[in-house]
């Protein structure tokens, strides 16, 4: 009896790879389910790729400032990313927003990890809104790529609690610290499994529709995923 494959994953990035980091280190002590085969920037000379390049994981530069236009510059990514053969493409501080005709070529193998307890606060500048909101939680996502902009299922979540000296600074360290780095590796672990799917627009997870995200720790614990 062979063993299966690990799944094959591709990750996007445009900046420091902090949450690729994350995934690189599960890789290798053997809690992904994934390989990473490639990662892809749309930024050149980003710490992001001198990571993958440490790893020995092979990398591509798609620079969107090459392209005319947005189609222009996901046609290329999409050749880039197809070109891998992946099963999961996890956008990893990839910050651009895809076209409807990427995503749904791609359909069901994408997910973005966001750094606002959504369906609050898509897009940009999370932490400064959740203080200036007086909100008293916050916290990270993962969802599925929709074309809905931040709209996909969520999937995972993980909280913390906002502190009265917190800034927009100390809020993004904390939030990176102690949520994105756990719950990325986690979900991408179950996409890899094949738990974790997007039917029909709906997030399944071992076949039955997720009501509402799993939450980290908690969740993540009963999968066995969770320190």
């Amino acid at each position: 009896m062979t063993e299966s494959k690990p799944a094959r994953l591709v990750v996007l990035i445009s900046g420091t790879g902090r949450n690729l980091q994350a995934l690189i280190d599960a890789q290798a002590m053997g809690q992904l389910g994934a390989q990473i085969v490639h990662v892809v920037s749309n930024r050149p000379k980003v710490p992001g790729l001198d990571r993958a390049a440490a790893a020995g994981i092979p990398t591509s530069v798609v620079d969107h400032q090459d392209y005319p236009s947005r189609e222009a510059f996901d046609t290329a990514l999409a050749e880039v990313v197809e070109a891998c053969h992946p099963d999961v493409i996890a956008l990893a501080g990839f910050m651009r927003i895809l076209t409807p005709g990427f995503i749904r070529r791609f359909a069901g193998r994408l997910l973005n990890i966001h750094p606002s307890l959504l369906p609050k606060y898509r897009g940009l500048h999370t932490h400064r809104r959740a203080l200036e909101a007086g909100d008293r939680e916050h916290g990270a996502s993962i969802h599925f790529v929709t074309e809905e902009l931040d709209g996909g299922p969520v999937v995972l979540q993980g909280r913390i609690h906002i502190g009265s000296t917190d800034t927009p600074d100390t809020l993004a360290r904390r939030v990176m610290e102690e949520i994105e780095l756990q719950i990325y590796p986690a979900a991408v672990r179950w996409m890899a499994d094949g738990r974790l799917q997007l039917c029909d627009g709906r997030a399944l997870m071992d076949g039955d529709p997720l009501d509402q995200p799993l939450s980290w720790p908690h969740d993540a614990l009963q999968e066995g995923l969770a320190p």
